[in-house]
């Protein structure tokens, strides 16, 4: 019989949950830990999606009035993942220190795993496929 290996809950660098103005009452719940972004949603069917940190090609954050006043926002972040090319937290607390740790993440992991920016977009000298064409014939 195989072994389950348990990631020690330690390993976990931020969790939250998607709030309704200051109340984080949902069944959206987003972690980050052992060098992936976890979501999981849903009460009685739930789905959990994960992608590893290096694979964010960009982070946005947009928050509206009624965010800042709540002190909520939504990250938005473009991904290589085959599941999730658009990653988003919606109405987290605290969400321009959890995009600026992100973003610091992705940078460490890249570093780590010594990966370039031609390696993630492709080496075809910036051939790109979908979402992420579309976003840069876009500017």
């Amino acid at each position: 019989m195989k072994q389950r290996t348990q990631q020690p809950d330690n390993e976990t660098i931020w969790k939250d949950r998607k709030h309704f103005l200051w109340f984080p009452w949902s069944f959206e719940v987003y972690r980050i830990a052992n060098g992936r972004i976890y979501t999981r949603t849903g009460l009685l069917n739930q789905e959990e999606n994960e992608c590893m940190i290096y694979r964010v090609l960009d982070i946005s954050l947009k928050r509206t009035l009624l965010n800042r006043i709540c002190g909520t926002g939504t990250i938005i972040m473009r991904t290589k993942d085959a599941s999730d090319g658009i990653l988003t937290l919606k109405n987290i607390k605290d969400s321009q220190y959890v995009k600026d740790t992100i973003s610091e993440m992705v940078e460490a992991e890249r570093q780590e795993k010594g990966l370039l920016g031609r390696e993630m977009f492709g080496a075809g000298g910036g051939h790109l496929d979908g979402i992420y064409r579309d976003a840069i014939d876009e500017e």
